[in-house]
């Protein structure tokens, strides 16, 4: 069972460093990528970044049971 666990967890644990570097901090990241930098296209970069934390969140929560998960097993 940990042959199974294991590689999602270490795919989730490189997912949530791609995805939080995605995200924008101070006027950065996805939405300045995608020209949200542009007063015009606001609307767009905001469905990006609302899209790509919930993306983030579905991540951190395999992630987070993965954790449990493989600390059970390991037990």
């Amino acid at each position: 069972m940990v042959w199974i666990v294991a590689p999602i967890f270490v795919i989730s644990a490189l997912l949530m460093i791609v995805l939080v570097l995605m995200h924008s901090g101070r006027g950065g990241g996805l939405s300045d990528m995608l020209g949200g930098g542009v007063g015009a296209t606001a609307l767009g970069s905001t469905a990006a970044e609302r899209n790509l934390n919930r993306i983030t969140f579905v991540v951190a929560l395999v992630f987070a049971f993965t954790c449990v998960g493989l600390g059970l097993l390991i037990d």
